[in-house]
C-alpha cells in the first residue's frame, strides 16, 4: 500500500467514524429512536421504515466508503443519511454545534467524491 493510499483509507476512516459510532445505538434503542423520529412530526409507521433505512444507509455506506470499493455510493449513501437527518433534527430548532460538523462531514463526503477512484 502506498503513502497516498494509506493516508486516503485513514481519512475514510475517520470521516466514517462518527456514523460507525451511531449505528448501534440505533439498533439497540430502534423503539426509542423510532419514537423520537415520529417527534418530528412523521407518522409511526413512516418513522420506523426511515430508521431502518437509516440504518442500512449508516452500515453500507461505512463499508463501501472506508473499504474504497465503491466508495462514490458509500459516500452517496452516508449523505442520505446525513443531509435530512441535519435538516430535520439540527436546522428546526437550530443547534449551531450540531448542524456544524454535520456541514463539515457532508463537506467530508462530497470532497470525497473527487477524489473517488471507484472499482
Amino acid at each position: 500500500m502506498t503513502f497516498e493510499q494509506t493516508r486516503n483509507f485513514i481519512s475514510r476512516l475517520l470521516i466514517s467514524a462518527i456514523f460507525i459510532y451511531a449505528i448501534p445505538g440505533k439498533i439497540i434503542n430502534f423503539e426509542r429512536t423510532s419514537e423520537v423520529i415520529s417527534n418530528k412530526n412523521i407518522p409511526p409507521s413512516l418513522a420506523s421504515f426511515l430508521l431502518v433505512l437509516a440504518i442500512f444507509c449508516l452500515i453500507f455506506g461505512s463499508i463501501l466508503f472506508i473499504s474504497g470499493f465503491k466508495q462514490k455510493l458509500g459516500a452517496y449513501l452516508l449523505l442520505l443519511f446525513i443531509v435530512p437527518t441535519t435538516i430535520i433534527f439540527h436546522f428546526f430548532p437550530f443547534q449551531i454545534k450540531a448542524t456544524l460538523m454535520n456541514s463539515a462531514l457532508i463537506g467530508g463526503l462530497l470532497l470525497s467524491l473527487n477524489n473517488a477512484k471507484d472499482n
